[in-house]
């Protein structure tokens, strides 16, 4: 869990980067959880687009990725969401000083 400092860091540095995964009507499925967990391998840092024709509101949807792919929620802001989760790999890290 982070705090309400370093999500506010986080959501900062989300303000420019593109959504990496959008999610329709069919929800949330096995493929897009494989490709969002990809994406915060690589990144630490992402934001994924929920479409207005989705059966769930952004904020549900937050709530089960978060839960399934063991991530921290920085922010819903209308359709869009943004995760982090540091990565497994030796890189530079987001929120290494």
């Amino acid at each position: 869990m982070i705090d309400s400092k370093t999500r506010a860091l986080l959501r900062s540095k989300a303000n420019t980067i593109t959504p990496s995964c959008t999610i329709g009507k069919g929800g949330i499925n096995e493929n897009i959880l494989n490709d969002i967990l990809d994406a915060l391998e690589a990144h630490e840092l992402i934001k994924v687009s929920v479409l207005k024709n989705s059966d769930y509101t952004a904020k549900e949807i937050a709530s089960e990725l978060a839960e399934n792919l063991n991530a921290d929620v920085c922010g819903v802001i209308g359709g869009k969401i943004i995760l982090y989760r540091r990565s497994s790999k030796d890189i530079k890290h987001i929120l290494d000083k």
